[in-house]
């Protein structure tokens, strides 16, 4: 019964999806270069409630992204390229291609041996490489943490964690020693090695560290706009503060609500 509904929605939405194409005049005159940019921030919409754990915001988002796929899906079949239905049937033969412990007979112990197991397929399927699914335009920490992982899944990694926190270490030493030459071009080369180990140490720690990095800037930003506010409940701007008077207010405020 559930099947059942769940098909009438989705086709439900297919169907008003058509319905837009063909009689909006804002649906028609859209191309997959111009949803590109909307797409891209519908994403980020989802990622932003994923990260404040809003289950609304989440149900809302991938209501808004399904659209954007159906809107491509429509596009490509007016223009001969494929249908919605090869779409589907793609990702689904990929999945049951990609799962032979579930779909076959081949015997896995643990999620990594999945992982490793479905590299290895994807090189049979002709990917030259095991990076060669990694996006370019993703954003340089998730790129960095999906190139280790994928290194990680064909043995190219460290043994333990303590490892991995001794090349955080090495890569801080060396980049203090860019800094103390005062060489602009071997600092930025060496923070950029320091930020790829801590994104490496971030995924033996089992963290996202775009998401840790997110969840700091909006602790940031929350903290610096109490402060704000602080500031002109007093009659004050910041500008007009000492560094330290406007210390003393953000420690208060970090007291007064640690974790935010």
């Amino acid at each position: 019964m559930q099947e059942q509904t769940v098909a009438a929605a989705f086709m439900r939405l297919v169907t008003i999806m058509d319905e837009l194409r063909e009689k909006c005049p804002w649906d028609r005159k859209q191309t997959v270069q111009s949803l590109r940019p909307m797409t891209i921030e519908e994403t980020y919409e989802l990622a932003d409630a994923i990260t404040e754990n809003d289950f609304k915001g989440i149900k809302e988002e991938i209501g808004d992204l399904l659209l954007h796929v159906l809107f491509y899906a429509k596009i490509g079949a007016e223009q001969g390229q494929f249908t919605l239905e090869e779409a589907i049937n793609g990702i689904c033969e990929k999945l049951i291609t990609r799962h032979p412990h579930i779909y076959g007979d081949v015997q896995v112990k643990d999620e990594n041996e999945v992982k490793q197991n479905w590299e290895k397929i994807k090189l049979k399927e002709g990917k030259k490489s095991v990076l060669s699914g990694v996006p370019q335009s993703l954003p340089a920490l998730v790129k960095g943490a999906r190139l280790v992982e994928k290194a990680g899944q064909v043995g190219f990694e460290w043994d333990t964690t303590e490892q991995v926190w001794d090349k955080v270490k090495e890569e801080m030493e060396e980049l203090q020693e860019a800094v103390a030459a005062n060489e602009p071009a071997k600092i930025e080369e060496e923070f950029g090695d320091l930020l790829f180990a801590m994104v490496n140490y971030a995924r033996f720690l089992r963290i996202d560290a775009e998401n840790a990095l997110e969840k700091t800037n909006k602790k940031f930003m929350t903290r610096f706009t109490r402060m704000e506010k602080v500031a002109q409940e007093q009659g004050r701007l910041l500008s007009d503060m000492t560094l330290a008077e406007m210390d003393a207010i953000w420690n208060s405020i970090k007291h007064q609500n640690p974790g935010t």
